[in-house]
């Protein structure tokens, strides 16, 4: 056995098969674990998906949202044991791979054009 070979079949072990189709432009809730002292509770996290980086089990999403005025950005690993859930809110259609655009964007101009069929 190659050794890419094994390091395929140990990290098929970890890929979650219950995750939505992702896509860049779509609104989402991520559910993270947050643990604090003995307790574990999940906190969403919602904003626009502007980033993907396909890499297998390594895959991440880089999620926009804007709170109290200022962008915040979270890279998450969507296959990493702590993310709990996602769920897609809204598509939008958009035209580019990934939208850092937004950033230098506020207001109104962030809005993006709903995808209707989907």
């Amino acid at each position: 056995m190659k050794l890419r070979e094994l390091v395929e079949a140990v990290e098929a072990k970890f890929v979650k098969q219950d995750l939505p189709e992702i896509s860049i432009g779509d609104t989402v809730k991520v559910g993270i674990l947050i643990q604090e002292g003995n307790k574990e509770r999940v906190q969403p996290y919602e904003g626009t998906v502007i980033a993907q980086h396909r890499a297998g089990v390594h895959t991440t999403v880089t999620v926009r949202r804007v709170f109290q005025g200022v962008g915040v950005e979270r890279v998450f690993v969507i296959h990493s044991p702590l993310i709990k859930n996602i769920e897609i809110l809204r598509r939008a259609k958009v035209r580019k791979a990934k939208l850092y655009y937004l950033r230098d964007r506020i207001g109104k101009g962030t809005r993006l054009t709903p995808k209707l069929n989907y």
